[in-house]
């Protein structure tokens, strides 16, 4: 049952005006564990005109197979239901921002 809500707000969420940046990652992996605190600066630079999202890859399987996850850190933006960038590997706050603001619909 709370999986299912989960799925629900998730679906939600990246159908939304707000862009969404979706943060695929495993707990063993190191660049991993380096977007953290990128993803914080990020979202105090951005404040309410994005949300960030944090999806365990190893947790969440369908989800990443769905979305072609195929490494982590892997970085999704959405909005309005519709995948505007996506990359792996570790990027950045100044240039997610400035991927953010470009690709923004």
């Amino acid at each position: 049952m709370s999986e299912e809500v989960k799925q629900q707000s998730f679906s939600e969420l990246i159908k939304g005006d707000t862009p969404v940046l979706v943060d695929f990652y495993a707990d063993w992996c190191a660049p991993c564990k380096m977007m953290n605190p990128i993803l914080k600066e990020l979202k105090n630079k951005m404040g309410e005109s994005i949300i960030i999202i944090k999806i365990d890859a190893e947790k969440n399987p369908a989800a990443a197979i769905k979305y072609q996850v195929r490494g982590v850190p892997s970085l999704l933006l959405f909005q309005q239901g519709h995948i505007l960038w996506q990359q792996s590997g570790v990027v950045q706050a100044n240039q997610l921002q400035q991927i953010i603001e470009s690709k923004r619909l």
